[in-house]
């Protein structure tokens, strides 16, 4: 594209540098027909969930992107330890209202997870008043961000001397946001019946501990797999 931008925050594509970083993640997805394929059907069963998360904490809508790239909309676990949507680590996850516990890892709650990784980003861009350098301190730290910031005397992400894993999270975040926005552009034909269809569910009130989850799955007309997925 001619043009780019996160969160209103143009990219400077004349920077050769940035330039390559990006051309390299539009490649790699463009052509990874089948996570790319999997990312635009679910997209259709969670952005609706997440946007509104987005929207109550004044978060930029392109931020649902950076969920895309973190799991691929999948509730996954890292060999680090990082769970869920956004891939909270256990200590983040706490600092921002999470309760993980050998019982209960509300990491795995797509509406709670949300809004820690909401908390998390309205605090970095406070710091920073960059969305971009938000963005990168998701992947990087803002401990890491800021001894950068420091040590090269630049507050622009994109004049930031980093690691390629960082180089790479923004990067992908916009070849993504690129390819999901203009799919046809990019080769991708879904119909509206091929897409994952929002799943409608009831919220159950739990007073006490529930001692055989199959059970208690049973009593309200579902099975143990279905709660689980749940």
């Amino acid at each position: 594209p001619d043009k780019l931008d996160f969160c209103g925050e143009q990219v400077p594509l004349n920077d050769i540098d940035v330039k390559e970083r990006i051309e390299r993640e539009l490649f790699v997805n463009i052509y990874w027909y089948s996570s790319t394929i999997l990312a635009l059907k679910r997209a259709n069963r969670w952005f609706p969930i997440i946007e509104p998360i987005l929207n109550k904490y004044g978060i930029p809508d392109d931020f649902k992107y950076l969920a895309v790239i973190e799991s691929n909309l999948s509730n996954v676990v890292s060999n680090a330890g990082a769970v869920g949507f956004w891939q909270l680590m256990e200590a983040a996850a706490k600092k921002y209202g999470l309760e993980v516990t050998k019982e209960v890892d509300e990491r795995y709650n797509v509406e709670k997870s949300t809004e820690a990784a909401c908390k998390y980003l309205r605090e970095a861009y406070s710091k920073y008043k960059s969305w971009t350098l938000a963005a990168a301190s998701y992947n990087y730290g803002m401990n890491g961000i800021d001894m950068q910031i420091n040590r090269q005397r630049t507050k622009n992400y994109y004049n930031l001397f980093l690691n390629t894993e960082t180089y790479r999270f923004v990067a992908r975040i916009l070849a993504m946001k690129e390819i999901m926005t203009k799919p046809e552009k990019y080769g991708y034909y879904l119909k509206k019946e091929d897409l994952y269809q929002p799943i409608e569910t009831n919220e159950i009130i739990v007073k006490s501990s529930i001692n055989n989850l199959a059970s208690f799955a049973e009593k309200h007309g579902i099975n143990y797999k279905i709660l689980k997925l749940l």
